[in-house]
């Protein structure tokens, strides 16, 4: 897959994690150089697939603390 299909690979695997439970609302993200290993993708990458699931309401930033899974209930639905 190219890198720039990669965010949203990133983005799809956060949603499915939260749909089977593997992540729960308030979970903290991996941090983005662990993302970055683990999907073998540039820093930019990592951003594009936090701006989509933010915009998707999925994750919450928080400055200087992390990254965090909000509760489904509150998340946008695609068209």
């Amino acid at each position: 897959m190219p890198e720039s299909a990669g965010y949203l690979r990133i983005a799809d695997d956060v949603i499915a994690d939260v749909r089977s439970g593997k992540l729960k609302p308030g979970d903290r993200l991996p941090s983005v150089a662990e993302t970055r290993a683990d999907y073998g993708v540039s820093y930019g990458t990592v951003q594009l697939a936090y701006v989509r699931l933010e915009a998707l309401r999925v994750i919450r930033r928080l400055q200087g603390k992390g990254v965090f899974v909000t509760d489904p209930r509150t998340w946008m639905r695609e068209p």
